[in-house]
């Protein structure tokens, strides 16, 4: 199952001389049962960083700081917007959680789920963004994959506007300017074995061998093949891509704190096969699978599992799954 729509419209990016200003413009997007922290930080997106007052980061060519407030989320931006659907679309304050959780099995690893990540969301982020974090995320911690698309943002990415007294904030960078860099430029980025698979998928979609908005019009299992046609794109990549871009509420992505939350929670004391957990995910959570599979992955990580995610080894605390299985 997807939802519409599942492309952003991004700022104009074609100014380079980027003043900072006084004032911004903000609206209050009224919401119920939003967690905009947990949201922000659960290994969704990568580019939020919390400020004393709640986050800020980029979006398209928008510099935006978030606060929640009781009646829902504050939003500023550091240009006037008259237009703000962009950012509702992101954050899809405009989605039923109500609606979503119904359709979730009632078992009792996924209600003790909800229960602790109450407000937790399905963010609706830009494709292209979405795709080349993810290709970065590779055997990475978050702290680490911020870091290297910090990196590739500031060192490619086309200045936008901020306000007085905030650090310089960057687009982030597209397909095309991607693809005209070295490797040697992205490993520069910190990014190390990961620029040829980030050079080779920015080529292939700034030469038109792929194009990402038309991903959204075809089956998830057509959109899931097209996507692993690019280079460093494998199956859990191209799930997380359709799942927090795509709009593909079904997708599952099962990278290492999902499985292991399988195994401990559905099968304790039994030894599944991989295939196993695989045909259980895709038949036993619903239309909205995908919103599963995230309050699972978040529970998991910060709730059961927090005190031993202090400890985990860096390839098995990350996004993106490893070749080996958990311990």
């Amino acid at each position: 199952m997807r939802s519409e729509p599942c492309e952003l419209k991004a700022a104009d990016e074609e100014q380079m001389s980027v003043p900072r200003i006084d004032s911004c413009s903000s609206i209050l997007l009224r919401v119920q049962e939003y967690d905009l922290a947990a949201t922000l930080n659960s290994g969704q997106t990568f580019r939020w960083q919390e400020c004393r007052d709640g986050w800020h980061g980029v979006l398209g060519g928008h510099w935006v700081r978030l606060t929640q407030v009781p009646e829902g989320i504050r939003a500023e931006a550091a240009v006037p917007v008259k237009n703000w659907d962009w950012l509702r679309v992101f954050l899809q304050t405009e989605a039923d959680l109500t609606a979503i959780l119904k359709t979730f099995p009632g078992d009792a690893p996924l209600r003790e789920a909800v229960s602790a990540c109450r407000g937790l969301r399905v963010l609706r982020q830009d494709l292209w963004e979405c795709l080349a974090s993810f290709i970065l995320s590779s055997t990475k911690q978050i702290v680490q994959i911020r870091q290297i698309i910090s990196l590739l943002c500031e060192r490619f990415g086309v200045p936008v506007v901020v306000p007085v007294g905030e650090r310089r904030a960057f687009a982030f960078p597209s397909p095309e300017k991607i693809a005209a860099a070295t490797e040697a430029d992205l490993r520069g980025c910190k990014m190390g074995f990961r620029a040829p698979h980030l050079l080779t998928a920015a080529a292939q979609i700034a030469g038109g061998h792929l194009d990402l908005n038309r991903l959204c019009h075809l089956s998830q299992a057509e959109a899931r093949a097209e996507l692993m046609k690019l280079g460093g794109v494998g199956g859990k990549i191209a799930d997380c891509v359709l799942l927090f871009a795509g709009g593909f509420d079904t997708a599952f992505p099962v990278d290492v704190w999902v499985e292991r939350a399988l195994r401990r929670l559905y099968f304790p004391r039994r030894r599944v096969t991989a295939k196993r957990l695989r045909h259980f995910a895709a038949t036993h959570f619903g239309p909205h699978a995908g919103y599963a599979q995230q309050y699972l992955f978040h529970y998991m990580r910060t709730k059961v599992n927090d005190a031993r995610a202090k400890t985990v080894p860096v390839k098995e605390n990350i996004r993106a799954l490893p070749s080996r299985r958990p311990k």
